[in-house]
């Protein structure tokens, strides 16, 4: 019988659909699938093996998972644990390729995203800006960008083909991409049909650190101009806080009360702070 010490040891290392089976010493074994990998957690810990178009690593002892999760190589990684585990290091490593000498690639992008400091300034980073850091060049500057853009482009498509009001997290992680490093306070309207689906969206007003003034009649303007059936509202707090003012919510009143003489539909307020938002939709606010 397999012991409760194994699966004890199964149940730590979240391993899914185990399966009881003997090997050929007669020593109790636990086999699990894990994607292109076969885990077998024993007495002794737990091992990977190769299974075919898979990734062969060996490892003797439980306690050392940790290591190994941590010194994988980033496709490696990628392959065992998902995209999700790896760090943002990580994944720029992969598109970087190479290292320099005497520099190992993750270490490469972690020195790119601490110098430039963040994602967003290093992708958005021009080609002067980002070839006088050392290993940098055109071919890794071309790369990058074409990443960005897809980016951009795959988040777009969410919005062209979508009802963007089944999908509140991607309206939100959307505007979050596009306001959230801003420094300076930023109003964004996203024009959509009566499909709910996203005609246009224009930064309409930008302002200073802490305010922008915002003007009702030209909004209603441009809700006219592409026909749009309702709007969504978005702007960005600099100070990193979300926590609508009493201004956003005034302002917010006197833009619903001009698109109602239209037939505009105000659906949302979303107020973009450096790690998270506020929407006036899921507060109740409208």
């Amino acid at each position: 019988m397999t012991s409760l010490r194994s699966a004890a040891q199964a149940s730590q290392i979240g391993l899914a659909m185990i399966f009881s089976s003997w090997d050929s010493s007669g020593d109790s074994r636990r086999r699990v699938n894990i994607g292109l990998m076969e885990a077998i957690v024993t007495e002794g810990g737990y091992g990977a093996r190769k299974v075919k178009g898979g990734v062969c690593m060996d490892v003797t002892a439980m306690e050392k998972s940790e290591e190994l999760h941590s010194n994988l190589p980033p496709r490696e990684k990628l392959l065992a644990y998902g995209a999700v585990s790896l760090t943002d290091a990580e994944l720029l490593a992969i598109f970087l390729r190479t290292g320099t000498r005497g520099i190992p690639v993750v270490q490469m992008a972690d020195n790119l995203l601490k110098s430039f400091g963040s994602l967003y300034h290093l992708l958005s980073a021009d080609y002067a800006d980002f070839c006088s850091h050392k290993g940098m060049g055109l071919c890794k500057y071309v790369q990058l960008q074409a990443i960005s853009e897809l980016a951009k482009r795959f988040f777009s498509s969410q919005f062209i083909h979508e009802d963007i009001m089944s999908s509140p997290a991607i309206t939100q992680h959307y505007l979050q991409d596009l306001l959230s490093w801003q420094d300076r306070e930023v109003f964004v309207v996203l024009f959509l049909t009566n499909q709910n689906k996203v005609i246009c969206h224009d930064e309409m007003f930008k302002g200073t650190i802490n305010k922008v003034e915002v003007h009702p009649r030209e909004i209603v303007k441009q809700a006219v101009k592409v026909n749009a059936a309702a709007i969504i509202l978005a702007h960005n707090h600099p100070s990193g806080n979300p926590e609508p003012s009493l201004a956003d919510k005034l302002v917010t009143e006197k833009i619903i009360e001009a698109c109602e003489l239209v037939g505009v539909k105000v659906l949302d307020h979303i107020v973009i702070g450096k790690q998270s938002c506020v929407s006036f939709m899921e507060r109740g606010w409208i």
